[in-house]
């Protein structure tokens, strides 16, 4: 029996430990973490959005109404791509460009050629007309993205400045229902409670990489090289992917913070939310032997130290409170930095951290289980 609470007890303090530094990483990530700012001048150059929209009807006009506002971006052109939706998402798109000149709506009604996913072919064909007018710059927005006016100049400036392939905004996540505060918080959290990311931002290692699909802009140039969408065609987290090329053939990548400039409700409820994670986790961490250590680790750090600060006693029980408090504070800075606000709501998540990370590793179960069965499927088309 001693051996037992001997090895729990070194258990825990090793979690205790992962949690503090992970609660150091976030803290230094949160101060030096480089945000979009508000341009002050004309950005250089010429620049393509690129809108992929399946089924979005509630979510496209307001995106496309924010880039019709887009400041500091003379020769800015957008274009949409309604992919074979069935929710009148062409007709919404139309009517928000409202004949403006730099916007060039199109629909599909062909599904993705065998080997490719709906948003990697949707992202392909939408380049295609982009670059045929040799833009500078390429990006690419998820619908349901809102974008103050001069987001896209400010991404162009960073992407400049750091002399980058590609730089990832990434947008204020919001969270409105439970199961979203609960698991959304968790996306910004593992990478800045893990990853050094002035570091990795210097850096061209593909294991380093932070992306965030939900806005994406790339040096045109270096998007063509690598051979844009094609080179992610089949895979289930592109974007991650996509900025692994381009880190592989010799480029930087970046990923900094949307600050007040870009911000995004990902999932809608909880039905919502386990279809999204569904579609990618499988493939998250490279296989179930990487899932099973990352989620091992998680567990490590932030499950066994509050369970151990509950039922333990003694040196136990020190290290599990000392462990649960460093998490509780990496979630709170690591909210702070990428939702810009911290509200009851987060604070409550914040404290039930342990619960977060179960659920998470629930989803991943379940996401492995709809992968081997065939069953997943995105914006009712089958991956």
């Amino acid at each position: 029996m001693t051996d037992f609470r001997d090895a729990v007890r070194r258990a825990t303090a090793a979690g205790a430990a992962l949690a503090g530094v992970g609660a150091a990483t976030t803290a230094v990530n949160a101060l030096s973490m480089r945000s979009l700012r508000r341009p002050t001048s004309d950005v250089p150059g010429s620049v393509a959005v690129c809108i992929p929209a399946r089924n979005e009807v509630d979510l496209i006009s307001a995106l496309v109404a924010d880039l019709r506002q887009q400041v500091h971006c003379p020769t800015l052109q957008v274009f949409v791509l309604d992919d074979g939706s069935t929710d009148g998402t062409f007709e919404a798109a139309v009517a928000a460009a409202d004949s403006d000149p730099r916007f060039h709506v199109r629909r599909s009604t062909t599904e993705p050629p065998a080997g490719w996913t709906g948003k990697a072919a949707a992202c392909h064909t939408l380049a295609g007309q982009a670059l045929a007018g040799r833009p500078d710059c390429i990006a690419f927005v998820d619908a349901d993205v809102r974008l103050s006016a001069g987001a896209i100049a400010a991404a162009v400036s960073e992407l400049r400045r750091g002399r980058t392939a590609l730089v990832s905004p990434w947008p204020r996540q919001q969270a409105d229902s439970c199961a979203e505060r609960l698991v959304q918080p968790l996306l910004s959290f593992s990478w800045l409670s893990t990853l050094p990311v002035r570091v990795a931002n210097a850096s061209t290692r593909p294991s380093t990489v932070v992306a965030c699909g939900q806005f994406l802009m790339f040096d045109a140039r270096a998007y063509r090289d690598i051979g844009g969408h094609e080179s992610v065609a089949s895979s289930a987290t592109e974007d991650l992917d996509i900025a692994r090329a381009l880190r592989r053939s010799g480029h930087r990548t970046a990923v900094v913070l949307g600050g007040e400039l870009a911000r995004c409700r990902m999932y809608d409820g909880w039905s919502d939310l386990r279809e999204g994670y569904s579609r990618w986790l499988w493939s998250a961490f490279g296989g179930p032997v990487g899932s099973t250590a990352v989620l091992g680790a998680a567990a490590l750090a932030y499950v066994l130290p509050p369970v151990a600060a509950v039922f333990g006693s003694g040196r136990t029980r020190r290290w599990g409170l000392g462990g649960y408090g460093a998490a509780v504070a990496a979630r709170l800075v690591a909210d702070r930095a990428a939702s810009g606000v911290v509200g009851s709501g987060a604070v409550a998540a914040a404290f039930v951290h342990p619960v977060s990370v179960l659920l998470y590793g629930a989803l991943t179960v379940d996401s492995f289980l709809r992968s081997k069965t065939g069953s997943i499927t995105w914006k009712g088309r089958p991956l």
